[in-house]
């Protein structure tokens, strides 16, 4: 009997482990919009599994703040003011132009060549396919989290990297902005490949600032009603 206790845990254990990421992608491809209420048995007919890992799903979720549990509502994906916005897009700023300045100093030519190899990707993605520069642009910037060998600083930074992409970010940026996000992907690379750790800082931080400057205008208009 302990032992199909134990199984039937660690089944629950997986199917929770798959439910969140399942769920933490769609609200981070948009596809759960911010404000949607998640509804658990919904969720659970949706991916074929009970309502029980779904329920732990929404709990880690919320730990990351992607949810927010609301009385009389329960769980719906978090919203965050224009306001609010800016001062996440500056916090990541400050994360991230610190781990590419780490990073600039213990990177090796293998790790190069796997970013290089994402910006080629992402500059190939079309600037209609969200799903697909979401993904690319993740892959890049966590990339460089790692590089720069602190879980702490990956773990504080992961949450503000994601949290605009929940916003759709993306489909705001015309061809020439998604250039531009791609030009500057190739010269963190290349401060990175020079080690040289101000610039790569720098050059970060201009990225995410601009990309703030993109969203938080945009999301400005959309509390006031402007935007569809």
């Amino acid at each position: 009997m302990t032992r199909v206790l134990h199984a039937e845990d660690a089944a629950v254990r997986n199917a929770s482990v798959a439910a969140t990421a399942l769920i933490r992608d769609a609200i981070i491809e948009g596809r759960l919009e911010p404000g949607k209420r998640l509804k658990e048995d919904e969720l659970a007919r949706e991916l074929g599994i009970s309502r029980t890992p779904i329920r732990e799903a929404l709990r880690v979720l919320q730990s990351e703040d992607l949810v927010v549990a609301t009385p009389n509502r329960g769980a719906v994906v978090r919203a965050h003011a224009a306001e609010e916005l800016e001062d996440l897009y500056d916090l990541r700023a400050l994360l991230e132009g610190h781990a590419a300045r780490r990073a600039a100093e213990r990177i090796t030519d293998a790790q190069i060549e796997e970013l290089r190899a994402s910006c080629s990707r992402f500059a190939a993605v079309r600037p209609d396919d969200l799903a697909g520069l979401v993904r690319e642009n993740l892959v890049f910037h966590n990339a460089i989290l790692d590089i720069a060998g602190s879980a702490r600083l990956a773990s504080m930074a992961g949450k503000v990297i994601q949290l605009p992409l929940v916003y759709n970010s993306y489909r705001w940026y015309s061809p020439e902005q998604k250039r531009i996000s791609a030009r500057y992907h190739d010269r963190i690379v290349d401060a990175l490949a020079a080690h040289d750790a101000e610039q790569a800082q720098l050059i970060m931080s201009e990225h995410v600032l601009a990309a703030r400057d993109v969203l938080v205008p945009r999301a400005s208009e959309a509390e006031a009603g402007g935007d569809s």
